[in-house]
């Protein structure tokens, strides 16, 4: 009889495997969702994950979370369609083909034929059987202004304000707007500021705007990781430049024909150690840019 209790207590815990909130590293990207979402599309790769019995058998980082070594950002897709079987994508998404093969790893059939081209009769390009965001389908003020202003600078504009580019005539229209960018730095003083100040380097310098504007200016200098999906006309607060020099990022604002308009700063101050009068000032510093 103890053989046979011991067996029966045994086993409601082989089908508890896994908690009901469940931790994932996906490349490196932190995910926290519901273990039934994860095994609700039956013959998936992750159905087959958190269906088994040995738990010990999965990947885990260091903080015990289970790893997937896989693109982190595009997973976000897989995993908001394994919650309703819907997908829902920004108009202007640029890694459709990234996630098409993302979605054949984790063996998401259906997935695949909605990101994959639709012919229509006609042989061309139909309907998109994904979803658009609806805010990202609403007109946008700011590129029918822009538009318009473009129409009527070509209008009035007098003879010869035509620049050549590349060999072909054409407008050299520039369109307004703000860029903001900012960065958080730290110093040491000593007592009664009598010391020299100990400057740390500048760690990020952020870049918040519109994202067509930014990209202009910083080209290849401008880290989109963290707003990957952004559209043109849309604006964003998460950009950073891959270089940690302002007045390189200043001659880039200013090449492109913008001027700055305004600063701010704020700082605070703490002691850096009991035991000394050295303080570590801390200030973040944004400085506004406008092109007309």
């Amino acid at each position: 009889m103890a053989l046979v209790d011991n067996a029966s207590c045994a086993k409601p815990s082989d089908d508890f495997l896994f908690p009901e909130i469940i931790e994932l590293n996906v490349g490196g990207q932190v995910y926290i969702t519901r273990h039934p979402t994860l095994v609700s599309v039956p013959g998936s790769l992750l159905w087959e994950m958190f269906t088994q019995k040995n738990i010990h058998s999965l990947a885990r980082d260091s903080k015990g979370r289970f790893f997937v070594d896989r693109d982190g950002f595009l997973f976000r897709y897989i995993l908001d369609y394994m919650r309703d079987q819907q997908l829902v994508l920004p108009e202007h998404f640029p890694e459709r083909n990234r996630l098409q093969r993302e979605a054949e790893y984790f063996k998401l059939p259906e997935l695949v034929k909605m990101l994959s081209p639709k012919l229509s009769k006609q042989n061309s390009i139909g309907d998109d059987p994904c979803q658009s965001d609806p805010e990202e389908l609403s007109p946008n003020a700011d590129t029918a202004r822009n538009l318009a202003s473009a129409s009527a600078a070509l209008t009035n504009a007098p003879a010869g304000s035509f620049a050549s580019s590349g060999g072909g005539a054409g407008p050299d229209i520039r369109r307004s707007g703000f860029i903001t960018i900012g960065y958080r730095g730290t110093y040491t003083l000593g007592r009664d500021s009598q010391t020299d100040a100990k400057f740390r380097r500048v760690a990020r310098i952020m870049v918040c705007g519109k994202t067509s504007l930014a990209k202009e200016v910083f080209g290849d200098t401008l880290n989109e990781s963290r707003d990957p999906d952004r559209p043109p006309e849309r604006y964003t607060s998460r950009y950073y430049l891959k270089f940690t020099f302002l007045e390189q990022a200043f001659d880039k604002l200013a090449d492109a024909g913008f001027h700055m308009v305004a600063c701010n700063s704020t700082g605070t101050c703490a002691f850096a150690h009991d035991q000394t009068d050295d303080k570590i000032w801390t200030s973040y510093t944004e400085y506004v840019f406008y092109r007309e």
